[in-house]
Parts: C-alpha cells; structure tokens; sequence
C-alpha cells in the first residue's frame, strides 16, 4: 500500500513539473514574464490542477494508461489541455488555442522524458561515453 501512494506522489510531482514548464514556454509575453510572479502563478496552476487530475486518474482502470509512453504522452497532453483552459483565460484570439499548444509541448516532454531517463537514463549515459569516448 505504501509503495502504491509513493508511486502517486512521484506521479503527482511528474504531472506538476511536466505541465508547469510547458505552460512556462507557450505563454505569450516577453522573456522578462519568466520572472513574473502572475506567470508564475498561472503556470504552477496548471501544473497542480493536471498533478491533480492524474492523480484521480490512478484510482480508475485508466491508470493502465500511464504504463505505455505513447498513451502516458497523450493523457497527460490532454490533462494539460484541459488544466491549462481551466487555470487561465487564453491570451490568443483562438479560444483553447494556447491551452492545446500547452498540452502539446507538455505530452512531447512526458515523450521526451521517458525515451531519455527510462532504465535510469540509459540512453543519455551511453550517449555520453560516445561522447567521451
């Protein structure tokens, strides 16, 4: 039982960290918006409301979701999406338009990150002994 909550404070914090850095990139503005306070802010809700949501989601049959990376990229994409929409009013003249860019970039970095670390990052240490060869 332990090891399952662990499992879903790891998710929790995957799905925190994921959405707020996408929301960080697809927000318009300025590089100065990265220091902003409100940028901040609307990024870190984007990222609790989609930690939240995966998180209920670990308690339903969709969990199986998040075992295979291409399904996991999609459903947090679309967690993102809709967590984004939820967080902010758009700054766009398309309604859902930055929420579903937000979704996008957040589910490419989920893909991104589980090709890179998976098997404690096997692909990157081998990468680096070509590299130092």
């Amino acid at each position: 039982m332990q090891n399952l909550w662990n499992l879903r404070v790891k998710l929790f914090l995957q799905r925190l960290l994921q959405p707020t850095f996408a929301c960080m990139t697809c927000m318009p503005g300025s590089l100065g918006n990265i220091w902003s306070l409100l940028h901040w802010t609307i990024a870190l809700r984007t990222g609790v409301v989609t930690g939240l949501l995966a998180v209920l989601l670990s308690f339903t049959p969709a969990a199986r979701l998040f075992q295979n990376r291409y399904t996991n990229a999609l459903v947090v994409g679309c967690l993102t999406a809709f967590g984004d929409a939820y967080s902010h009013a758009g700054h766009s003249g398309i309604r859902y338009a930055e929420a579903a860019l937000t979704g996008i970039v957040s589910g490419l970095l989920a893909l991104i990150g589980s090709l890179l670390f998976e098997d404690r990052a096997r692909r990157l240490r081998a990468l680096w002994a070509r590299i130092r060869g």
